[in-house]
């Protein structure tokens, strides 16, 4: 199943370490099938509030993702971002090919039942 590492990340002012991060955190990722699926777009709120910027990166799997995370290569350059830019990262799985909603609902309601 594919993986996701999620930023939510504020606004900051403009330094030469954000963007020495963002040169490097590609070659951090892509030994681990990482890519870009979200960087430097623009988004659209519909429901509550969400300021800052998002950032997508898929991965092949949550091992994947989590051996990324854990890196030295991608420990070494955290900083450059952190220093500078407050936020939130999640690593995430995906749902399979065929996941069926329907099948979560079934569980929702089972739990309802039984109480």
């Amino acid at each position: 199943m594919p993986a996701y590492a999620i930023a939510h990340l504020q606004e900051a002012a403009p330094h030469p370490e954000i963007a020495e991060y963002i040169e490097r955190l590609p070659a951090t990722f892509e030994p681990y099938g990482g890519r870009f699926l979200v960087h430097g777009t623009q988004h659209e709120v519909k429901e509550g509030s969400w300021p800052g910027h998002v950032v997508m990166i898929g991965f092949p799997g949550i091992t994947e993702a989590r051996s990324w995370w854990d890196s030295p290569a991608y420990r070494e350059i955290a900083p450059l971002r952190s220093r500078h830019i407050e936020g939130d990262i999640i690593l995430v799985e995906g749902v399979h090919e065929n996941y069926d909603p329907k099948a979560t609902a079934r569980t929702i309601r089972d739990a309802v039942s039984a109480k």
